[in-house]
């Protein structure tokens, strides 16, 4: 009688927790489903040869299906430079209206202008992959913070002239990419904080570009992806 009784527990604490999992897994899904920003978890691979814009936003697509959040329209916070007779493309103009969030549902920024602002909402612990996963930063091994924007401050792509978005995201090795902070952080705790979208400039022994060159500045070619609608 006692074994019986302990296998009917055993089977009830079994269903308990199926039905539990259950429960959880929708919410998760919606979660993610809301997601309207995140930092990409990985890079393509070929440092900041993203394959052009085109490139970039398919790679923001597809970390987004994996992640349940596929049904919206990705685009990457990338500038391009005015090159070969098309016109410069501005990062602010590419990424909707807003509000976005990330995957845990804090809000980064309202809008164009309060991302661009002083109160915008993105730091370490908001700026997040699309699994919800905090980013490396400051004080990490490795650091990753460097995330390619090709941009100015305001949003806004560069003057044509020194390349500065590697050769409009189709090399890895010629030029370098304005990139910047996840955690608006400087190197050390005494610097002041970094723009979170245009920090400095690439550098590395391959001039930039490459992915060796993104790693050895803190960054792994990583990106910025915003919901469009």
């Amino acid at each position: 009688m006692h074994r019986f009784d302990g296998s009917v527990k055993s089977q009830a604490l079994v269903f308990a927790a199926a039905a539990f999992a259950l429960l959880a897994a929708p919410s998760a899904q919606a979660q993610s489903a809301d997601m309207t920003f995140f930092v990409t978890s990985s890079g393509p691979g070929k440092g900041a040869d993203l394959g052009g814009l085109e490139g970039a936003d398919a790679h923001c697509q597809k970390l987004a299906q994996a992640a349940g959040a596929g049904a919206k329209s990705w685009r990457a916070y990338l500038s391009t430079q005015a090159a070969d007779g098309k016109p410069a493309v501005n990062a602010r103009d590419r990424i909707g209206k807003g509000p976005w969030q990330n995957a845990k549902g804090a809000i980064i920024a309202k809008d164009v202008a309060d991302l661009h602002g002083p109160a915008n909402n993105l730091t370490k612990q908001t700026a997040l992959s699309e699994k919800g996963e905090v980013n490396n930063g400051i004080g990490d091994t490795p650091n990753r913070h460097d995330i390619l924007t090709g941009t100015q401050p305001d949003g806004t792509a560069f003057a044509a002239g020194e390349d500065k978005t590697c050769k409009n995201w189709s090399s890895s090795t010629q030029g370098a990419a304005v990139v910047g902070h996840a955690d608006q952080k400087g190197l050390r705790d005494d610097e002041p904080s970094k723009s979170w979208n245009s920090s400095h400039l690439s550098r590395g022994p391959d001039g930039g570009c490459s992915q060796a060159d993104l790693k050895s500045t803190g960054g792994d070619g990583l990106l910025y992806c915003f919901a469009s609608n």
